[in-house]
């Protein structure tokens, strides 16, 4: 039997993918990928709500209980979607933090170096803004990761939308920290920063020929 060769219109018909359900329409590594970030989103709020009986400062408070009215409405929109394939019923919304912009500069001589703790009394608010900052930082990077390759279009969004809150309500923390002496910031000296602020340059756009 002589075999027809196949053309580039065969080759786009064998390719042609049968319409796949919304419910139904994720990768598997994108399944994997949400299925930790909506774990480490309930191991997150799990941990604000063990920490906030031990808040001692009313800020840290407020910051903590805004955020995690927050997070309890962003899993849940983040839940629907994948669980449907479809538009949530409430979409992402914006966090909104209460701190200013403004960062305090240098170093201050600490008491104690920081070590391990090794008993409950020693949690104190140090201790709880700094836990809650790294898991916010952690949950920020998994999104942004996981937005890049979702196949579903309405979780990448949902993901790729909730990644800015998830910075802003990281930064808030990180504020937090500044102004109260947990988080100090070190800059280089004058002459240094001017040497790195300033050692790039603008790009031209490349001069490519035409076809």
């Amino acid at each position: 039997m002589h075999m027809q060769p196949m053309n580039a219109n065969n080759q786009m018909e064998n390719q042609t993918v049968n319409p796949v359900p919304p419910v139904m329409n994720h990768a598997g590594h994108e399944v994997l990928d949400v299925h930790e970030i909506l774990s480490h989103a309930v191991n997150t709020m799990n941990t604000y709500v063990m920490l906030r009986p031990h808040v001692q400062d009313p800020e840290l408070a407020d910051i903590m209980q805004r955020q995690h009215q927050y997070m309890v409405n962003e899993y849940n929109t983040l839940v629907d979607c994948f669980s449907t394939g479809r538009d949530p019923a409430t979409p992402t919304s914006r966090y909104q933090m209460k701190q200013g912009n403004n960062v305090i500069y240098g170093m201050k001589q600490q008491g104690q170096p920081h070590k391990p703790m090794t008993n409950p009394s020693e949690i104190n608010d140090q201790r709880i803004s700094s836990q809650i900052l790294g898991m916010l930082k952690t949950g920020a990077s998994h999104k942004a990761v996981a937005a890049t390759e979702t196949t579903n279009p309405v979780v990448r969004r949902v993901l790729a939308d909730s990644i800015p809150n998830c910075i802003e309500m990281a930064y808030e923390v990180f504020l937090y920290q500044n102004k109260r002496g947990y988080y100090q910031v070190p800059q280089f000296s004058q002459q240094e920063m001017q040497q790195l602020t300033t050692s790039f340059g603008p790009a031209t756009p490349p001069q490519l020929p035409l076809q």
